[in-house]
């Protein structure tokens, strides 16, 4: 775990770079933690493109009691894709699959104890399960290897998505010291302990080195198979 400091160094060319530059600011208060997070892939600016794929979230080291969201989230299958291709729920939240797609799906993780499989089911059709264990959930699709999504289950009321320029702002905190995560599918998580109400503005950098779809294999943990030649998808 990492300790936020000033720091003035040189950004790193190569892993995760984070940087808090302390000191008096409107930036962060003692109920906001706002900043930006600049993801850069082999050098090059990717947070326009990126931006929606990362989430940061604030645990307070006095734990807060975290309730499930009263309505179903949605993770919609559509041309072969996962939509959105991340989400964010609190612990014993609900998510459901609704598969909008003319073709059969088979949704799927083998993440711990949020493990799940829904089976096939056809265009029209919704499934969904619960997500009990705070964690990173990945999740594909049995018949397509190239579907992938990420349920970030987390036992805290604080976190938050970027915009398209990889800007965030997480409110209502209460002050104190706690864990601030930053995540992002194709980069290294970093948490890092953090003091509401220290003052100062948050400025992050992070890495991006993880393909975009993973090395996995189907539910069964054998290989897929070859993709069959034949018409296209509509």
């Amino acid at each position: 775990m990492s300790i936020l400091r000033p720091t003035t160094a040189a950004r790193a060319t190569i892993g995760v770079l984070l940087i808090l530059c302390l000191g008096a600011s409107p930036g962060i208060s003692a109920e906001r933690i706002e900043g930006k997070i600049r993801l850069v892939e082999k050098g090059n600016d990717k947070t326009r493109r990126e931006a929606r794929h990362a989430v940061v979230y604030f645990r307070p080291q006095e734990p807060v009691e975290v309730e499930p969201a009263a309505e179903p989230f949605e993770i919609a299958t559509v041309r072969k894709e996962f939509l959105p291709r991340v989400l964010t729920v609190p612990v014993g939240s609900t998510v459901r699959f609704p598969n909008q797609d003319p073709i059969l799906h088979n949704v799927f993780s083998v993440s711990g104890k949020n493990r799940f499989d829904l089976g096939l089911y056809r265009g029209g059709e919704a499934k969904g399960t619960v997500f009990h264990e705070p964690g990173i959930v990945r999740v594909f699709c049995n018949v397509h290897h190239s579907m992938v999504a990420y349920v970030v289950v987390v036992d805290t009321p604080y976190y938050a998505t970027l915009d398209s320029q990889g800007a965030f702002e997480i409110t209502g905190l209460p002050p104190g010291p706690g864990e601030l995560t930053v995540w992002h599918e194709r980069a290294e998580p970093k948490t890092l302990r953090y003091v509401v109400g220290s003052g100062g503005t948050l400025d992050l950098e992070l890495a991006i080195t993880k393909p975009r779809v993973p090395r996995h294999r189907n539910k069964f943990g054998k290989p897929y198979g070859r993709k069959r030649r034949g018409k296209a998808y509509p």
